[in-house]
């Protein structure tokens, strides 16, 4: 294991404590209404946003929404019944999950996903064509 050093240790700090300047959490609670996890903020920004877009969080009850923990200085919020917890400055940079389920909820995958689910007499008949032309091209070698 590498060595801390005096410069290392300092940058840490420095970094944690423009970290605890940024925007936290100060409170934070489900409105079932409006199906949204609502967070009030330090800067007396409220932020709300639908717990389905949330890795963790989607598909929860509302039950289990209703519970919500404040912790870390304001920087997470734990969901106890869900043992699911959220890292407030990646929500407030758009960051909703692991790089696996933001890649499944990206425009391009959803798309993608809808096209290829697709049933109906135009891909059919593309398909049909194609097939008359000798189907999909062979790759080429290399």
């Amino acid at each position: 294991m590498a060595e801390l050093t005096a410069e290392a240790f300092d940058a840490a700090l420095a970094r944690g404590e423009a970290r605890l300047r940024g925007p936290r959490a100060e409170s934070a609670h489900y409105d079932a209404d409006r199906d949204r996890v609502i967070v009030c903020l330090t800067t007396g920004i409220e932020l709300g946003f639908p717990p389905q877009a949330v890795e963790g969080l989607a598909g929860a009850a509302a039950t289990d929404l209703a519970e919500i923990e404040v912790q870390a200085f304001g920087l997470g919020l734990h969901f106890p019944r869900l043992d699911a917890d959220v890292y407030v400055p990646a929500l407030l940079e758009g960051v909703l999950g692991s790089p696996q389920w933001m890649a499944q909820r990206s425009p391009a995958a959803v798309l993608g996903a809808t096209g290829g689910q697709a049933r109906g007499g135009a891909k059919a008949a593309a398909a049909r064509e194609n097939g008359k032309r000798g189907g999909r091209p062979k790759k080429a070698r290399a």
